[in-house]
């Protein structure tokens, strides 16, 4: 791709000499929707209309699409070449059925959604008629917040299309800064799955780490996380289970232990997702060579003696 290209697809005002080639429109004018938008407006498309039902979704489309009109969903299809959907993966089916049986697709229409959770057969309604359909999905975090569209530079997008589509879906994702990357339909909702493990319940394990140390009287958990998280994650991201350090990949079950008596007296709302974490990890430690059968068998029983509701917890409990 063009350095041009790339430059305009980062966030930029399109080049001059640069006409829009497609007219677009953005159903779901949210933080990701409009944010794809503005990339598409940068690589010299054309955003014409889009929906958004919420004031938040009014006033994104006023910051990042201005001038856009917001109009119905079927409205945005009747004035467009390309139409974007980024809507909510449960919303995403009804409403391509929807379109479909008030006529609202048409044959020669390109239409790409955005949700990681699924891929070409919930398009099947827009397909049958003759739009070329497409799966991508920026595998990246929006918030909401300006620096979103800073983001899909160089973000990866989990691509799902058929062969011969390749080359449009490609372009697509270069136009709007990001880098294709091809998960066939089957693998969708594990690929998905895979993200919202690494992304979501990342977040909800910062935060309740956060939660402990303000418990524990710690007034600032962002300066301490920060530091030790990062490492974390490197060492994850660079080595895998080698990378683990504690007292699981020490075996040390009486800490593990003072830890499960702790959370139960200061934060026992805390101690299911402590016995989860600390059951894969064990389990993923042992696979990996980094505890000895011996080593983990007690902290298996240890962990198994905590499950909420369970008959070893009863008993340990009776």
């Amino acid at each position: 791709m063009p350095a041009a290209r790339r430059t305009r697809a980062a966030g930029l005002a399109p080049a001059s000499d640069a006409p829009a080639r497609l007219r677009v429109g953005i159903i779901g004018a949210g933080r990701v929707g409009a944010v794809l938008g503005a990339a598409l407006t940068a690589a010299g498309h054309d955003v014409v209309a889009a929906s958004g039902l919420s004031a938040a979704s009014a006033e994104r489309a006023a910051r990042l699409l201005p001038g856009v009109p917001l109009v119905p969903a079927d409205a945005v299809v009747a004035a467009s070449d390309l139409v974007v959907l980024a809507v909510p993966d449960d919303t995403l089916p009804g409403l391509v059925a929807g379109l479909a049986e008030t006529g609202a697709w048409r044959a020669g229409q390109l239409a790409f959604h955005t949700s990681g959770a699924h891929g070409l057969a919930v398009l099947a309604p827009a397909a049958e008629v003759g739009v070329l359909a497409l799966a991508l999905h920026p595998a990246m975090t929006f918030s909401g917040a300006p620096e979103d569209a800073d983001r899909l530079e160089g973000a990866p997008f989990g691509v799902t299309s058929r062969p011969e589509h390749r080359p449009v879906a490609e372009t697509l994702v270069l136009e709007m800064g990001g880098e294709p990357f091809f998960v066939d339909e089957a693998d969708r909702g594990l690929y998905h799955a895979a993200l919202v493990t690494g992304a979501n319940h990342l977040v909800t394990l910062v935060a309740e780490a956060a939660d402990l140390l303000r418990t524990a009287g710690v007034g600032d958990p962002a300066r301490v996380l920060a530091p030790l998280l990062t490492a974390a994650l490197d060492n994850g991201l660079r080595r895998g289970d080698r990378g683990l350090t504690g007292p699981v990949s020490r075996g040390d079950v009486g800490t593990v232990g003072a830890h499960l008596d702790t959370l139960a007296e200061r934060a026992p709302g805390s101690v299911a997702a402590y016995v989860a974490m600390a059951r894969r990890t064990t389990e993923r430690a042992l696979a990996a060579g980094r505890l000895k059968r011996h080593e983990g068998a007690p902290l298996l029983d240890l962990l198994a003696g905590h499950v909420p509701g369970s008959l070893a917890s009863e008993r340990a409990e009776g």
